[in-house]
């Protein structure tokens, strides 16, 4: 008997493994972002929205923009979403600093939540690299980090595990946005409307 072989040649073995569904943090009822991976927002409201997945966050939160052509956050914005002292900002000098910093912090394990406010959407081998810098942290560290890139416009970094749009739409003296799910690997496009609730942030459907 020559098996796994037949005819002296190899086959391979067919076995059973168990689906295994990857970690995810729950931002509002029907928004998860998988741990352990890195995700982009792009859209006006980027940075609001940042602080919306703060907000669901336990422990540090560390901020990376670049030293150069960026506003800092302001601590009275920060706190209607998370607290102010939660975050460590850091603001690298040169461009090729800002992706690094992050990938090192990722790969610690020792944070979270890292965010990385971007000027332009990075290529795909940075993407890769910060993907398995946040595998590796969640091997290694205490945490199931969770990356973010806060891109303008329409975004576009390849390679992300989702990517989202988010606009305001304020009116009649309501705080709401636009939000749409441009890329996910596992789910289509969608819009929402993002309305702030008792007990925050609340995704409400739109027929649009």
């Amino acid at each position: 008997m020559r098996t796994p072989y037949s005819n002296g040649m190899p086959h391979a073995l067919l076995t059973r493994r168990t689906l295994q569904t990857r970690p995810a943090l729950t931002v509002m009822d029907g928004l998860d972002l998988t741990l352990a991976r890195v995700h982009e927002i792009c859209g006006r409201a980027r940075r609001s929205m940042a602080m919306m997945v703060a907000s669901r966050i336990t422990g540090p939160v560390f901020w990376i923009a670049p030293a150069w052509g960026s506003d800092p956050l302001n601590p009275d914005g920060i706190r209607a979403f998370a607290p102010p002292q939660q975050f460590t900002f850091l603001s690298p000098r040169r461009p090729e600093d800002v992706l690094w910093a992050m990938e090192e912090i990722l790969r610690s394990g020792a944070v979270p939540f890292v965010v990385a406010d971007l000027p332009a959407p990075p290529a795909l081998t940075p993407v890769r690299r910060l993907h398995l810098s946040a595998e590796s942290g969640m091997e290694t560290g205490p945490n199931q980090p969770l990356g973010l890139l806060l891109t303008p416009g329409e975004g576009g970094a390849p390679g992300v595990e989702s990517r989202w749009k988010i606009e305001p739409q304020h009116q009649d003296g309501k705080n709401q946005w636009q939000l749409d799910r441009l890329r996910a690997r596992t789910a289509p496009q969608k819009r929402w409307m993002v309305q702030i609730k008792e007990k925050g942030p609340y995704l409400a459907p739109t027929d649009a």
